[in-house]
């Protein structure tokens, strides 16, 4: 490990404590993505991607908040609030869905105008290689105008990366995408944060499993535009964003109702992404126990099995918190991502 300072930085710690921190604290502060199912509240000079989600394990609310170095500048652009240093930069933007027209569904085309304007900014600023994306939306399972929404979202992302000449295999960044709200509720917005940056990412893919945009027809007319993890090097230092991860063997759901069988197979998709990224990394040493993760429960009932499932595979008590969500495959009953870096250490912080 270096002694040096990343250039990116994780934080994790409650809405409340975020808010409490000092203004010097804030302006170092490139983004957060805050996580809880009341109204919130936090600091509008910071990007922040506000989901409603429930946390599950302690505490009403979380902020994964990521620092940059330097001067940071802030801005605007369409729909997008935006924070970068030299280096990197983190956006956040939420869209209404539009009224059906075009030939296309409300989120289809809520998806392609959200990337349209992701990568347009990218262009301007000269950001152009997207690190990692977050993306949440309502009622991920249902089906409307004839199609899973998740499978409308699909067809959105990937005609925006081609409209702006992006590549939809291979150098792909690393991301995830999670439904909240019950089905039939109130459609919430589209909600999408972003890392981008000036250096390309190493895209990893896993061996055990075929890359999401080589999906098959079966899971909707177009395929899935993420790897399933990118590397990322920014100067001395590397971040490895490993993307939302599930119980996936080839394209093929596994254990479709054993919550514990699920939660072990994706744990061993991560050790094999972790697997990769150590062959390609400057410095092989990420494992299990550094990692920091985001689990996505689909009932809340399966937490404490999901969770000793995790502590038992990872050998200590792992650095992570517990959200319920709906993931993209109703077979599906958790998802996992994950982030390490070398120096970078997410810290827990207050709890609600």
């Amino acid at each position: 490990m270096h002694d040096t300072v990343s250039p990116l930085q994780g934080a994790s710690l409650s809405i409340a404590a975020f808010c409490q921190q000092p203004a010097q604290w804030k302006s170092s502060v490139l983004g957060a993505l805050c996580f809880s199912v009341d109204a919130i509240e936090v600091d509008v000079e910071v990007p922040c991607l506000r989901v409603p989600m429930q946390r599950l394990d302690a505490g009403n609310s979380i902020c994964e908040v990521w620092h940059g170095s330097g001067q940071l500048t802030q801005g605007r652009h369409g729909a997008i609030h935006y924070h970068h240093d030299d280096d990197v930069l983190f956006g956040v933007i939420v869209l209404p869905e539009p009224i059906a027209g075009a030939g296309k569904t409300p989120l289809q085309q809520a998806t392609e105008s959200a990337y349209q304007q992701v990568f347009t900014l990218l262009d301007k600023l000269r950001y152009p290689y997207l690190f990692r994306v977050w993306n949440y939306l309502a009622d991920i399972n249902t089906l409307s105008f004839g199609l899973e929404r998740y499978q409308q979202f699909n067809l959105g992302r990937q005609d925006a990366f081609l409209a702006h000449g992006r590549e939809v295999v291979g150098n792909v960044p690393a991301a995830c995408a999670l439904g909240f709200g019950l089905s039939g509720s109130a459609q919430g917005p589209l909600t999408i944060a972003f890392l981008a940056g000036r250096v390309a990412p190493l895209n990893i893919e896993n061996p055990r499993q075929i890359s999401a945009y080589q999906y098959p027809q079966q899971y909707g007319p177009r395929s899935p535009t993420f790897s399933r993890a990118s590397l990322v090097r920014l100067g001395q230092d590397e971040v490895l964003f490993v993307s939302g991860t599930a119980s996936i063997v080839g394209h093929a759901t596994l254990h479709p109702t054993d919550v514990v069988a699920q939660t072990r197979e994706t744990m061993a998709n991560i050790e094999a992404v972790l697997a990769e990224a150590n062959r390609l990394a400057s410095q092989p040493s990420f494992n299990l126990a550094s990692l920091f993760y985001k689990v996505y429960v689909r009932h809340p009932a399966d937490l404490a099995p999901i969770r000793a499932e995790l502590e038992r595979i990872v050998g200590a008590s792992p650095n992570a918190i517990y959200l319920q969500a709906d993931v993209c495959r109703q077979d599906l009953l958790l998802e996992i991502e994950a982030t390490a870096g070398h120096p970078l250490v997410f810290m827990s912080g207050q709890q609600d």
